[in-house]
């Protein structure tokens, strides 16, 4: 258990840089994709609240027009 303890620290601290380039459109799929999960979040929270309660709202609307 410590063999793998020491090795894993060892691991971590000698690694190296791996040079590697992300370009600026990156950001922007990163940003897309972020804000079309909270959109898509909201939308669904959004339906669920607003189609019962549209359909509660019709049916109290025609009981009362008919009392």
């Amino acid at each position: 258990m410590i063999k793998i303890f020491i090795f894993s620290i060892l691991f971590f601290f000698t690694s190296t840089s791996a040079y590697a380039y992300l370009g600026p459109g990156i950001g922007a799929g990163v940003l897309a994709a972020t804000l079309g999960v909270v959109i898509a979040i909201f939308a669904a929270i959004f339906g669920l609240i607003w189609f019962p309660l549209k359909k509660y709202l019709k049916k109290k609307k025609i009981k009362k027009k008919i009392d």
